[in-house]
């Protein structure tokens, strides 16, 4: 890396190595979630003073390029899959829409009792079953989000039928029993992951998830579906559109 660097050039030596450094970054030489070099290899690398490498490498992870894990090194930061609320259009379909490779395990569809705040919704007596799904959807062989909803079983009698791992939730629900989303209540915080939830997004307990909570209703107004989204904080974000 000595080469790249011009020694007689007005431009100093520490912006020639944060020019080569984004160069790395941008080519994904460096890939997404990958180690870097240590301070002391690079310093060598470059023929510079450690002081040096170490202040480029605190202005890339100052714009979070880069992060520092304590007593393991320097990592590229992984790259936040932006989508928008599944209220627009499935998660899937907007990661396959932009080339990502997905794939949905189902780990479980069952009739149950409807939760409390989930039979609040959907304004059914106490005791009343309703279908309770819960599915993992990874991103290039990666667990990302966990997706658990609740359906009517009066609106969409016979549901386990289908298989809602191939097939969108939603896109079964509107063909199969013209439940279409009319109105959706949402609310976004931020959550911690239990040793579950970690172990299936392959996280540490206590990391921040993203929660997205969706309460769907069709144009009779009849509330449907009741859905919880968790999603890894460091893979995704979702993004909002509005107009006045």
């Amino acid at each position: 890396m000595k080469d790249l660097l011009d020694r007689d050039s007005a431009i100093p030596l520490y912006t020639q190595i944060e020019t080569v450094l984004r160069e790395m970054l941008a080519t994904r030489e460096w890939k997404s979630g990958q180690k870097i070099p240590s301070e002391s290899i690079l310093q060598t690398q470059f023929g510079v003073s450690r002081m040096t490498v170490r202040g480029v490498l605190n202005m890339l992870a100052d714009e979070g390029l880069l992060h520092r894990v304590p007593g393991k090194g320097t990592f590229v930061t992984e790259t936040k899959i932006a989508t928008r609320s599944p209220a627009y259009q499935g998660i899937r379909q907007q990661l396959e829409d932009r080339g990502y490779s997905t794939e949905t395990e189902m780990l479980s569809f069952e009739l149950v009792r409807a939760p409390e705040k989930v039979r609040a919704f959907f304004e059914i007596p106490e005791g009343q079953h309703v279908y309770e799904i819960t599915r993992r959807r990874f991103l290039e062989n990666t667990p990302v989000t966990i997706h658990r909803a609740w359906v009517r079983s009066d609106l969409a009698p016979g549901l386990d039928r289908f298989d809602v791992a191939d097939r969108q939730l939603c896109e079964v629900l509107s063909t199969e029993y013209a439940l279409n989303v009319k109105n959706t209540d949402e609310a976004l915080e931020v959550v911690r992951a239990t040793e579950t939830q970690a172990e299936l997004l392959q996280c540490e307990p206590g990391d921040p998830l993203l929660l997205l909570t969706d309460q769907l209703r069709d144009a009779q107004g009849r509330p449907f579906e009741y859905t919880k989204l968790y999603m890894k904080g460091d893979r995704m974000k979702l993004e909002f559109h509005f107009e006045s």
